[in-house]
């Protein structure tokens, strides 16, 4: 990692919390997190269906996420449709924070919900569009959507585990790891494997 990686990774705090469907032991639901200078590639990718097929699927976008994080959104999807030929394939979301032009680029295939909220309660929802990366005939055209980020911005991503009611009453305030508990344990669903990232970009080192 170089200095300015590492530099832009203290401009993000996160917390993770997630849970396979209950009486599997693996979960096909994953998330990414990897520094690149000026910047913070986050995303959560679901694997199709759950167990075993679906873990494999995630795992793979992760490892190519992680190796090409530089890399704008949309060209991570394509990339990653091409990395997941063969498997069951996924959905996704991805945004890129940029601390040089004060941006965060993303970008959302399936239904991976996503919603970008400041600090005055004002929310964003990233466009999900259809389709089934690593599956061929899926994949729709890719276009990135950028916002301006003043800092002290909550992200969360979260799987189709989670009710999409997840940000009723929510207290935005929490630190990311006690709000991504808070709604694993009030929104989680119990057909699906479920996993809720929260990711707070301050703008300040």
């Amino acid at each position: 990692m170089s200095r300015d990686a590492g530099s832009a990774l203290s401009l993000l705090t996160y917390g993770v919390a997630s849970r396979p469907l209950p009486g599997e032991h693996v979960s096909g639901d994953a998330f990414v997190v990897a520094p690149f200078s000026h910047g913070v590639l986050v995303g959560v990718v679901d694997g199709l269906g759950h167990g075993t097929a679906a873990a494999q699927a995630s795992a793979a976008a992760v490892e190519f996420l992680e190796t090409h994080a530089a890399d704008d959104p949309a060209s991570l999807v394509q990339g990653c449709h091409q990395q997941l030929t063969g498997t069951r394939g996924a959905v996704m979301t991805l945004a890129s924070f940029n601390a040089t032009t004060a941006t965060m680029t993303w970008i959302g295939i399936g239904n991976v919900e996503g919603v970008l909220i400041s600090d005055d309660q004002r929310s964003t929802r990233v466009v999900q569009r259809a389709g089934v990366i690593g599956v061929r005939a899926n994949l729709p055209s890719l276009r990135n959507a950028d916002l301006e980020i003043a800092g002290n911005e909550t992200l969360i991503l979260a799987t189709d585990g989670i009710s999409a009611r997840f940000t009723n009453g929510l207290l935005i305030q929490l630190p990311p790891q006690e709000l991504a508990d808070t709604i694993l344990d009030r929104a989680a669903k119990n057909n699906d494997d479920a996993l809720v990232f929260v990711a707070r970009w301050t703008g300040e080192p």
